[in-house]
C-alpha cells in the first residue's frame, strides 16, 4: 500500500503521521525538542534540532513497523512566521527567535506610533512582538552581525524542507505572518499589487533583512522538490518522492480537521490555544489575526492565546516529575525511573483532576506563561493560581490549569462575537482534546456541542497536502470529504455551563485585577 506523510513541527516537537491514499490512519509518531529561554520573555530554538527529531520520528515510526520505502509523497506543515536566518550557503545564522518571544515591546510600541495604519492596511494585523518584523528589529538594534550575515529567509518547515530537498521556497499563509507581505489586493510599496499578495519592499527594509533574502512563494500543494539522496540516506525515505510545500500548523491543522467552510470554528487546545473563524473573505481586525485558508479563496480570522497544553507540559515538568532523561540534571525536580511513558503522566493528571470538582475548590489559574495575545496583547501578563488555601490538592490544581485554559479560550472567542462571525459548528483539535475531561470542560465553557476529529491534526492534514500535491485527490476540499473521519462529539452539560459562565465572569475580574500590577511592576 502507498503512503501519504504528513510532518508537523510544532512548537514543542515533531509528529510524524501516515495514512493510506484513502485516508486509513495507518500510525504516528513524535519527538519534542527543546525551546530555550535564555532570558524572561526569551524563546528561541535550534533548526538543527528540528532535523533531528524528524529523523528520529521517522524511526520511531519505521520500528512500529511502517515502512518509510511506501511513502509515495510527504508535506510539511510548521509553527508560524518564526524566520530562520541563513547565510550564503543555507547555513543558519543564529537560533531561531520564536512566535511566543515577547522581547520586541519597544519595537512594537514605535511601530504603532508610526506603522498601525499603514501596517494594518496592507498586512491586515497590527504590531505585536509575535511577528516576524518587530522580531528583526530587535536584531537590528541589539544584534546587527545576525542581519548582516543573513542572505536567505526561510521558515521552520521551509529550513527542513530545503534539507530534505535541496529547494528553497515558502507559501503565501506563512508569508502573512511576518508582517512584511502585502495582502492580496491592497497596495503594497509603489502601488504594487499581487494576486496573491508580494513581500513589501519598504516593511523589508524597516526590518533590516535584504529583499534578495525573501523567499519566492508557491502554493500549499505545490510540489517544492524531490529527496535527495543524501537526505534519503539519513530519513529512510526513498530518494525521489515528491515532497509538497505545506504551509503554517494553523492553516494545515484547520484544514486538517474539516474546518473548510464558513461558518466553521475550530478551538485549538496545542501548544498554543486558538479560536479560528472560517469565512468566504478576510475580516481584518485590530484584536485579531487574519491568514488566508489552505482552500484558495477563503480565509480565517484567529484569536488566539500563547499557552494551552504548554500549561499542561509546564505543569506536568515542574509538578510531576516528568522528562526523565532531563530530570537527571535538574536537581530541583528530584529523580524518577527512565521508563516511564509521558502518556501515562498525562493520565495520572487527567485522574487527579477528575476527582476535583468544578471550579477546581476554588482555586484558578490563569494561563499567561508567556504574556498573552488576543484579546489582550500584553507582554507583561504573567501566570497565577489564586484563590488556593491549605486544604488544595494537586488535583485542584490540575483541573483548575483546564479550566483556566479553556477560560482563556472563551476570552479569545470574545473578539469573534463582537465581530459577527458565525459559528455553525464546532471542532475540538490538539493534544489537549484528547483527554476527555478537558474536551468537557472546554464543551461546557463554550456551551456548545464540540465535534473532535480523528486523528484531525496538522500532521494528517499535512499528508492530505501531500496527497493533494501528488495527485491523489483532485483538490483540497475532495481530500477532506474522502478522508476525515469523526472520532466523538462532546456535548454541554447545562448545569456544568452555567456554573462555567459564572466562573468565567470571576476569571476576568482577576485578570482586570492583576494587569495592571504587573504593567507597574515593570516600570519599577
Amino acid at each position: 500500500m502507498k503512503l501519504l506523510l504528513g510532518i508537523d513541527f510544532g512548537t514543542g516537537g515533531c509528529k510524524v503521521t501516515a495514512i493510506g491514499e484513502d485516508g486509513a490512519f495507518v500510525d504516528e509518531a513524535s519527538v519534542e525538542y527543546p525551546t530555550h529561554h535564555e532570558h524572561p520573555g526569551w524563546s528561541e530554538q535550534e533548526p538543527g534540532d528540528w532535523w533531528d527529531a524528524l529523523v528520529a520520528a521517522l524511526g520511531k515510526l519505521s520500528e512500529k513497523g511502517v515502512d518509510l520505502k511506501s511513502v509515495a509523497a510527504c508535506a510539511l506543515d510548521g509553527s508560524t512566521h518564526n524566520a530562520v536566518l541563513l547565510d550564503a550557503k543555507y547555513r543558519p545564522v543564529r537560533r531561531t527567535i520564536m512566535w511566543t518571544d515577547q522581547r520586541s515591546a519597544a519595537e512594537c510600541e514605535a511601530l504603532r506610533a508610526d506603522w498601525s495604519e499603514r501596517i494594518f492596511s496592507t498586512c491586515y494585523q497590527m504590531p505585536a512582538p509575535t511577528w516576524t518584523l518587530p522580531q528583526m528589529m530587535w536584531l537590528k538594534a541589539h544584534e546587527p552581525d545576525a542581519l548582516a550575515k543573513t542572505e536567505h529567509v526561510l521558515f521552520v518547515k521551509d529550513y527542513v524542507r530545503y534539507l530534505l530537498t535541496g529547494e528553497a521556497a515558502t507559501d503565501r499563509i506563512e508569508a502573512q505572518g511576518t508582517l512584511m507581505w502585502a495582502m492580496p489586493g491592497t497596495s503594497g510599496t509603489s502601488g504594487t499589487t499581487g494576486t496573491d499578495g508580494i513581500w513589501d519592499a519598504e516593511l523589508v527594509a524597516l526590518s533590516g533583512l535584504k529583499m534578495s533574502a525573501m523567499p519566492k512563494i508557491i502554493a500549499p500543494v505545490d510540489v517544492a522538490g524531490h529527496v535527495t539522496a543524501e537526505a534519503a540516506a539519513a530519513t529512510g525515505l526513498r530518494e525521489g518522492i515528491p515532497v509538497v510545500c505545506g504551509s503554517s500548523d494553523s492553516a494545515v491543522e484547520d484544514y486538517g480537521a474539516g474546518a473548510v467552510e464558513p461558518g466553521d470554528l475550530i478551538i485549538k487546545l496545542a501548544t498554543a490555544g486558538n479560536v479560528n473563524a472560517m469565512t468566504d473573505a478576510a475580516h481584518p481586525h485590530p484584536r485579531t489575526l487574519t491568514y488566508s485558508h489552505i482552500v484558495p479563496g477563503m480565509w480565517y480570522s484567529v484569536s488566539a492565546t500563547n499557552a494551552a497544553a504548554l500549561c499542561m507540559r509546564w505543569f506536568r515538568d515542574c509538578f510531576y516529575c516528568a522528562m526523565p532523561s532531563q530530570v537527571a540534571s535538574r536537581p530541583d525536580v528530584g529523580s524518577r525511573s527512565s521508563n516511564v511513558d509521558e502518556r501515562n503522566l498525562f493520565a495520572v493528571i487527567d485522574r487527579e483532576a477528575s476527582a476535583s470538582p468544578i471550579g477546581s475548590n476554588g482555586v484558578m489559574f490563569h494561563p499567561y506563561l508567556q504574556g498573552e495575545r488576543c484579546p489582550y496583547w500584553d507582554a507583561d501578563l504573567r501566570a497565577s493560581f489564586t484563590g488556593v488555601s491549605i486544604s488544595s490538592t494537586r488535583g485542584d490544581f490540575a483541573r483548575a490549569l483546564m479550566e483556566g485554559v479553556a477560560f482563556s479560550l472563551r476570552d479569545c472567542y470574545r473578539t469573534l462575537e463582537e465581530m459577527r462571525l458565525p459559528a455553525k459548528r464546532i471542532f475540538l483539535i490538539g493534544g489537549g482534546a484528547r483527554s476527555r475531561l478537558w474536551s468537557e470542560v472546554v464543551a461546557n465553557v463554550f456551551n456548545r456541542p464540540a465535534a473532535v476529529p480523528l486523528p484531525g491534526d496538522a500532521s494528517f492534514g499535512a499528508a492530505l497536502l501531500a496527497g493533494v500535491g501528488a495527485g491523489v485527490f483532485s483538490d483540497e476540499r475532495e481530500a477532506v470529504a474522502k478522508c476525515l473521519r469523526i472520532g466523538r462529539t462532546v456535548e454541554p452539560d447545562p448545569g456544568a455551563a452555567a456554573e462555567y459562565e459564572e466562573l468565567f465572569n470571576h476569571y476576568r475580574r482577576i485578570h482586570d485585577a492583576l494587569a495592571p500590577i504587573y504593567s507597574q511592576r515593570k516600570k519599577k
